[in-house]
């Protein structure tokens, strides 16, 4: 596994862009994100939005916000919506510049009539199954279709039927006449249109013939202007295609395509069919499961757009595929949430404390730093009283070596409190469960230092229990047990590889009492557990919903 920590002034395509403003090849440049409306986003398509965008900005050019709708078995309104909300969320705006496939349907058939007549595109009566069979392989030539020499005016009646839904699907594409024995299996003969009987989201059932993908993204970018359509590295391979057919056209504009390196992520599934089988799987919840690789999710799990940014930048822009680990993507939140996130005390799976020292009745108010990083985020106030919870992991009854937490007759701090020793336990009698513990506090040791200089190794948060409120909260882990998800064995499906402790519901969680007017926003650190913020779907005033975002530390450094 890889580390791709590339900077990003190594990127390659701003030295061809610099080469091209030098050469005065272009005076403005011209980029665009073109998504499939077939989908959410995944942290691959954040790349490229911030590639794509990032450019314009940086050269004082555009970028188009393009959805290619050319395919309206698997596109919905839903979809173009999530994708907006998306590239915003991140930072981008593509002003007036929205466009979409659809918009080109009519310039898309008439350069289609134009490659019949020019005999350079003929009607096929193959089946699928047949085109592939003819395909050939990587090592053998294919075989031109028996219908490749029809004529052109038998070419262009066919295609004018086929626009009219005069044929079922499947019965005839519209293919390319290039050549059946090129090494790039891309150039034998490919599709240009095929029939699809369903409606549009945007054009409903006015047509009956769409183009292929290959075909539509070139004329596109075209139509539009684009300097420079960038696009991952699994599209090299079409580059000749979308050469060809724009020189084929004669287009007054030929943007240039260049390839650039997709996001691999560790644990982590990228593949669009892939995320699809997981939602209608119901393996998680929906789009955005906070579990789920979309933007959505990253979204709602509580990770920052800057720290998305910075990650793409971290990784920076090459043209080598590999393997970068999920915990930089982390490492780039928690860098930023250190220094932003507010510190407060939450208790997740409580055990009671009776401070038996302590004056009954009395409550008190503890001053703390609201960010230790930041003195310029003030003190809070934490409220303290005879009754306090602790985390039910940080009390042993029968301690190891070098256990520094709470035990029987054991010194402890609890932070910005006191020293308190444990002096006894208490059991249900029905179970012997701990209920309960007994303990005594040193009134000299307040903000938790000794006076007299003795020193305690543990550190424990506390909530007081009279003051506490309560939330659910749930704990996030990668949603895959290896780390590469995306090479399956054998009989193997996703079932086998999905994490059963990808989340974990705790509910009667004890939380400081300003948590009850927890902004939504706003990325809390619960002191010794990680980073948390409200769930933006599922939490309310009444009931108070945490997610992890993050751990305070991971493996990754």
């Amino acid at each position: 596994m890889e580390n791709n920590n590339e900077a990003v002034n190594s990127n390659f395509i701003k030295t061809i862009i610099d080469n091209d403003l030098k050469d005065k090849k272009h005076n403005t440049i011209v980029t665009r994100f073109p998504p499939e409306p077939n989908g959410f986003l995944h942290i691959g398509h954040a790349k490229a939005i911030c590639i794509n965008f990032g450019i314009a900005r940086e050269y004082g050019g555009t970028c188009h916000l393009r959805f290619d709708d050319t395919n309206p078995g698997k596109e919905n309104i839903e979809y173009v919506e999530s994708i907006k909300e998306d590239v915003r969320w991140l930072g981008f705006d593509w002003q007036e510049n929205i466009f979409f496939a659809s918009d080109y349907f009519e310039q898309m058939y008439d350069c289609a009539v134009q490659l019949i007549k020019q005999g350079k595109a003929f009607v096929c009566s193959l089946s699928p199954e047949e085109i592939r069979e003819y395909r050939g392989t990587l090592t053998d030539p294919g075989r031109d279709s028996p219908y490749k020499n029809r004529s052109i005016e038998e070419n262009l009646d066919l295609f004018e039927r086929m626009k009219a839904g005069e044929f079922d699907e499947g019965k005839y594409t519209l293919r390319a006449k290039i050549d059946m024995a090129s090494p790039n299996i891309n150039m034998r003969d490919p599709a240009i249109y095929r029939i699809i009987k369903k409606e549009h989201h945007r054009t409903s059932d006015k047509w009956h013939i769409y183009p292929m993908y290959d075909y539509a993204h070139c004329l596109e970018d075209a139509l539009e202007g684009i300097t420079h359509s960038l696009c991952s590295l699994e599209f090299e391979d079409h580059r000749p295609l979308y050469d060809w057919f724009l020189d084929e056209l004669n287009t007054e504009h030929h943007p240039q395509q260049i390839e650039f390196s997709r996001l691999n992520l560790t644990y982590t599934v990228l593949s669009k069919r892939k995320l699809i089988e997981l939602v209608e799987s119901k393996l998680v919840s929906g789009w955005d499961d906070p579990r789920m690789p979309t933007i959505s999710g990253y979204r709602r799990r509580g990770f920052t757009p800057e720290s998305i940014r910075v990650f793409c930048e971290k990784i920076g822009v090459s043209r080598a595929n590999s393997m970068v680990d999920v915990n930089l993507l982390n490492f780039c939140l928690r860098e930023e949430l250190n220094k932003s996130a507010p510190r407060v005390m939450a208790v997740l799976r409580p055990l009671k404390i009776i401070i038996t020292n302590y004056p009954e009745g009395k409550e008190e108010y503890l001053e703390a730093d609201v960010n230790p990083e930041d003195p310029g985020m003030g003190k809070r106030m934490i409220p303290f009283s005879k009754e306090i919870y602790i985390e039910r992991s940080d009390f042993i009854e029968d301690p190891p070596k070098k256990y520094f937490r709470l035990s029987p007759g054991k010194e402890v701090r609890l932070n910005h409190a006191w020293y308190i020793t444990c002096e006894k336990v208490v059991r249900n009698e029905e179970t012997s469960e701990i209920i309960e513990l007994h303990c005594i506090y040193d009134p000299e040791t307040k903000g938790g230092w000794s006076s007299d200089g003795r020193k305690v190794k543990g550190s424990l948060h506390w909530v007081s229990a009279k003051h506490a409120v309560d939330a659910e909260v749930r704990l996030y882990n990668n949603l895959f047990t290896t780390a590469n998800p995306n090479e399956i064995d054998g009989d193997a499906t996703y079932n086998d590889y999905i994490n059963p402790d990808s989340i974990e519901i705790i509910k009667g969680c004890k939380l400081e009492p300003d948590l009850a007017d927890a902004k939504i926003n706003v990325r809390y650190q619960f002191l010794r557990l990680g980073y948390y913020w409200l769930d933006p779907k599922d939490s309310s005033k009444e009931n108070l919903v945490f997610n992890r975002i993050l751990s305070l530390r991971d493996k990754w450094s």
